[in-house]
């Protein structure tokens, strides 16, 4: 009996681009802002309301949305227009339709490693939103099962990879959050692959576990097959 039995990826900024919308929606959000209050400070100040509403409206692009709104809404001290507000909103409807941009060599790697194990998707955010996505990604068959989750700690690992493999212990995480994807994947068991990704929004990042012997690092998707093969010999 083989070792690994069982890969989780994540989604966003592992398979398909996603950090860079919100990176040029939050642009957009400062331009719309321009006229009413300095720039200086305004990344941080919608920041910290995003940090604060996570408990209410969770991750992704809805409480993003919600957040720019309160966000303009304080840094005016309430002055901000109701034409500003609905362009917020608009901003919002504007990410929902954005092109899904597949990261390189990710289909090729996902068909590679589907004919040795059983893949998974594993994401967090707003469940409508992220069906949505992965509906538009076109790569929905080639995962066994997907997992779309509010957050992600090591008892979400330890629950998905008894449910649909043979425990974390049998299994891998691969992404590009070592908040998320990595650091509580080895805490539940398993092995986490990190697979950086050139932008990654201010709230995923912590240090990673170098001295964790679960823990492995590849700069692109292309060589997780390699990488799998080396952790099973």
């Amino acid at each position: 009996m083989r070792g690994l039995t069982t890969i989780g990826f994540d989604a966003d900024d592992t398979l398909w681009h996603s950090e860079r919308v919100f990176r040029l929606t939050e642009e957009r959000f400062a331009a719309l802002l321009a006229d009413y209050v300095d720039s200086e400070g305004l990344s941080q100040r919608l920041l910290e309301t995003e940090r604060r509403n996570l408990d209410f409206y969770g991750f992704g692009r809805k409480g993003f949305v919600l957040s720019m709104i309160e966000t303009a809404i304080d840094v005016t001290d309430g002055k901000v227009p109701t034409s500003v507000l609905k362009d917020l909103i608009d901003l919002g409807r504007d990410m929902a339709a954005h092109p899904i941009e597949i990261l390189p060599n990710v289909r090729e790697t996902l068909h590679e490693v589907a004919e040795r194990y059983r893949i998974l998707l594993i994401t967090k955010g707003d469940l409508l939103d992220q069906e949505q996505k992965l509906a538009r990604s076109g790569l929905g068959e080639l995962f066994q099962a997907v997992e779309i989750v509010s957050d992600k700690s090591p008892a979400t690992y330890q629950r998905i990879f008894a449910r649909h493999g043979d425990g974390p212990e049998r299994s891998v995480m691969v992404g590009n959050s070592l908040k998320s994807d990595v650091v509580p994947a080895i805490e539940a068991g398993g092995w986490g692959i990190f697979i950086p990704h050139p932008l990654t929004w201010a709230l995923e990042h912590v240090e990673a576990p170098m001295h964790a012997p679960r823990f492995r690092q590849i700069e692109r998707i292309g060589e997780l097959p390699a990488l799998l093969a080396s952790i099973e010999s």
